[in-house]
């Protein structure tokens, strides 16, 4: 049988290349995998991003694991919603769904049409395992969100995305963490899920551009 396409979406200012050493880890280990490129032009919408990870759904000959990062938590499960049929599993790294009628991802401030990167001040938590370096790198190639990408509003169609099943990646905060925060309610998308799981990684929030070998290994398994 086939394996089943990993289609890996970044979340909030990466673009594809975010995930280059990770597609190049799971390419070594004969898997089909793409690294989907999120439009990022002016007037670009959710809709359109949600077009594009469907696409790389679409275009698969069989069944997609659909990957996404922190905000893009969201555009994978649109996808799950989309294609019940044709996404096999979802998994989401430090983040989780937005649930329907809440906006995208409009977290910080928006200027002249877009949500650009605000600054390290924002993540002092979550980054501790990025280096003067690699946040100068990241703020380099961080790509501004569209306002109509963060502002869009997330709508849900199809309640057979609770039977796809998810895996939270759980990088600045851990399996428990995750759990307690399912069993208080504060994650309303994924308490319907009938087949969840967690699995942790030793990480910041960014683990693709600080452990890639080790997150390459858990989208493998997956």
């Amino acid at each position: 049988m086939t394996a089943e396409q990993l289609v890996l979406v970044g979340g909030l200012w990466l673009d594809a290349a975010a995930w280059d050493e990770v597609v190049a880890d799971l390419t070594k280990q004969g898997r089909d995998v793409v690294a989907v490129r999120l439009p990022v032009h002016a007037g670009a919408t959710l809709a359109d991003q949600a077009a594009a990870v469907l696409a790389a759904v679409d275009a698969a000959p069989g069944r997609s694991v659909v990957v996404g990062h922190s905000a893009a938590s969201t555009l994978a499960w649109l996808a799950a919603d989309a294609r019940p049929d044709r996404v096999a599993k979802v998994a989401m790294i430090g983040g989780w769904p937005r649930a329907g009628g809440q906006t995208y991802g409009d977290f910080f401030a928006i200027k002249d049409g877009e949500m650009p990167f605000p600054g390290w001040a924002e993540f002092e938590a979550d980054a501790a395992d990025l280096d003067a370096a690699a946040r100068a790198a990241f703020t380099a190639a961080a790509v501004a969100v569209p306002e109509h990408v963060a502002t869009g509003v997330v709508t849900y169609t199809d309640e057979r995305r609770y039977d796809v099943p998810v895996v939270l990646i759980c990088p600045e905060f851990t399996p428990e963490q995750a759990r307690e925060w399912l069993a208080a309610g504060d994650l309303p998308e994924l308490t319907p899920v009938k087949n969840l799981d967690t699995v942790d990684i030793d990480s910041g929030h960014w683990p693709m551009l600080t452990s890639p070998a080790e997150l390459a290994g858990l989208i493998a398994a997956l």
